[in-house]
């Protein structure tokens, strides 16, 4: 991975006040025209920023275009990829390189609009450690919409969370928050629920929407399986996480009782058929409970440490909320 920077030239302060993380793939169209966007729409802002575009291993001009701005802007930073690793890792890339003190992360192919960036960070400094648009009126085809309708409904339904639009890339961040949060498959769908897990304060505000312009979607149906199994994994982080002690707890009486129940099955029953079945059924729960302990032990192992991390976060954004002694405000 390698770093662009504008050299020679007077840079900006170490810290900006905020970041803006735009991931692209074969995005060459849309570079440009995206610059000049985000430049219109943070030309009367007070605050300062940086732009990081990281390119995703592109297999056309992205990387070019994207280079020739650091060349005549210093707020704009390059980030490359050796090869395409996803828009998740992409994303993670921006987010751990960036100096703002708030992180904004937006899609690269136009379809979210910078001018509702403003807004998204005046909201933040009241006191909020996350704002996500929602792109009420979306401007996509049926098929994504309706994948995405269900995603969402499944998303909130199992994790416990209540943003709309979890796909929205347009999200605004503390850096203390956005830095802290673990990125891989596609877990940048998820940063809402992770982020509800350290205790942080979210809004959701409508955000504008256009059909893209130029190049084509980078979603397909291969994403869904991989989301399915995020799904999977958040869910027993979350399950683990408030309550530690008692979460197998469940699954254990489950399986105690089934095993009771055949016990008392050979017992009652006489026929062979009947003894022979519950056999099988036994050296079959024996090897799901093997199959479920070498499973179980691989996942505390990831987990573990992860709930720190977590506790860890929840103590940081709660010191960061709460005013100093003596001080009035």
């Amino acid at each position: 991975m390698n770093t662009m920077c504008p050299g020679n030239r007077l840079s900006l302060p170490t810290e900006p006040d905020f970041s803006v993380v735009v991931p692209l793939y074969n995005e060459e169209d849309n570079v440009a025209l995206l610059y000049q966007a985000v430049s219109r729409a943070l030309v009367q802002e007070p605050r300062s920023y940086e732009l990081i575009l990281v390119d995703d291993g592109s297999r056309d001009g992205t990387l070019e275009r994207a280079a020739a701005l650091v060349k005549d802007d210093e707020r704009v930073r390059v980030i490359e990829f050796a090869r395409n690793y996803g828009q998740t890792a992409a994303m993670a890339a921006g987010i751990h390189n960036a100096r703002g003190r708030i992180i904004v992360t937006m899609d690269g192919d136009l379809q979210n609009d910078p001018r509702d960036i403003p807004a998204m960070l005046n909201l933040l400094e009241k006191g909020h450690d996350m704002v996500a648009g929602w792109r009420r009126k979306r401007q996509d085809e049926g098929k994504r919409m309706l994948v995405s309708k269900v995603a969402n409904r499944i998303i909130n339904g199992l994790l416990g969370v209540t943003v709309r639009d979890s796909g929205c890339s347009l999200k605004c961040y503390r850096r203390e928050l956005i830095q802290t949060l673990p990125f891989h498959g596609e877990m940048h769908r998820f940063i809402p629920a992770l982020s509800q897990l350290a205790g942080a304060k979210i809004v959701q505000v409508e955000v504008r929407h256009h059909a893209r312009r130029f190049g084509t979607s980078k979603y397909g149906f291969s994403r869904i399986y991989k989301v399915a199994l995020d799904i999977v994994s958040i869910r027993f982080l979350l399950r683990y996480s408030l309550r530690p002690r008692t979460w197998m707890l469940r699954p254990t009486l489950a399986t105690c009782l089934l095993g009771l129940g055949i016990l008392l099955l050979v017992e009652t029953e006489r026929p062979t058929v009947i003894v022979e079945w519950s056999i099988v059924f036994l050296f079959a729960q024996l090897a799901l409970f093997l199959a479920a302990w070498s499973t179980l032990g691989y996942i505390l192992a990831i987990t573990e440490p992860r709930v720190s991390q977590f506790s860890a976060l929840a103590a940081k954004l709660y010191a960061y909320r709460k005013p100093p002694q003596g001080d009035p405000t």
